[in-house]
């Protein structure tokens, strides 16, 4: 534990990966409050500080969960930044009220789920509020309404959004400027790479948040599905040729992008985070990372 720890600056960083809650709780491998205290401590260690939760995370407990660590080790969180996405309504016990699964960005919804948040994580402020969906029926004027009085209230520092189109994220970011946007991206998962989002992050001086950056594991499974295999034999001589292991290797490929793709570790063994940091060794050359495109498309670019 770092004695005597400094608040951490209120101008937007992020480390070169953030830390997935969402497998911590209730839908993953439902972690104790001892062990969540410990994984953090060991995500600190190796100076990964950014958390990245949602308020549905574990059908509305993981937030609770984290935050019952903070609430006895109130020290961590000088020491940590914390995101949170809201505007997803699930069908829960938790809900009662909530029928169906919907969107709801709407200014009363914002600001009643950074409420419930600042609660169940027991802290004063949000670091970073994400729109977890684009909301059908969203109205950007009344959510940029919300943002200003949460900015000016103390609650929440900074906004991003998650999952926005290109057009969606113009029509937001033009009234009320965004930091963020975390959408899903891997060798797997390459859409961003094409629609705009990467380059529009780029104009904009923003890095990109990737969830799912392992294509939810499955590139680093047995498969019997042979586009996989091949993938993963072409991974396997990569390994060889950067002395690394394959979820090192897919990492490298993301951060190969001038984007500087941040992405969204989902694990919960330090293990692994440490792995991810000496990724950053890797710089894989311009030509394996086509190398890989080719091999996930199956066929050589146009």
């Amino acid at each position: 534990m770092t004695k005597n720890p400094k608040p951490l600056t209120k101008e937007y960083i992020t480390s070169p990966f953030m830390i997935g809650t969402m497998r911590l709780g209730k839908w993953g491998c439902n972690m104790t409050s001892s062990e969540i205290e410990k994984f953090v401590e060991g995500c600190i260690e190796n100076r990964l500080v950014d958390f990245d939760h949602a308020d549905i995370y574990g059908s509305y407990t993981t937030e609770s969960d984290f935050g019952s660590v903070l609430k006895i080790r109130p020290d961590l969180r000088n020491q940590i930044r914390i995101t949170t996405k809201c505007g997803i309504k699930m069908v829960s016990e938790n809900r009662p009220e909530q029928k169906i699964k919907s969107y709801d960005l709407t200014k009363k919804h914002i600001k009643k789920s950074v409420e419930n948040s600042l609660i169940t994580l027991q802290t004063e402020y949000i670091d970073t509020l994400l729109l977890h969906r684009p909301d059908f029926l969203f109205d950007p004027y009344d959510i940029a309404d919300a943002f200003i009085e949460l900015k000016r209230e103390g609650k929440v520092n900074h906004f991003g959004v998650s999952n926005f189109s290109t057009y969606q994220f113009d029509l937001l970011h033009g009234i009320f400027p965004l930091i963020s946007h975390q959408v899903e991206i891997s060798l797997l998962h390459r859409k961003s790479f094409e629609d705009g989002v990467l380059n529009q992050c780029q104009k904009f001086g923003i890095k990109p948040q990737a969830w799912s950056p392992m294509g939810g594991g499955v590139l680093l499974k047995k498969s019997k599905d042979q586009s996989i295999i091949e993938i993963q034999k072409q991974i396997s001589v990569l390994s060889e040729k950067y002395n690394a292991g394959a979820d090192q290797v897919l990492l490298a490929w993301l951060k190969k992008h001038p984007s500087d793709i941040v992405p969204v570790l989902g694990t919960s063994k330090l293990s692994r985070i440490k792995s991810a940091n000496d990724s950053l060794k890797i710089d894989i050359t311009h030509e394996d990372w086509y190398l890989l495109w080719q091999t996930a498309t199956g066929k050589e670019i146009a």
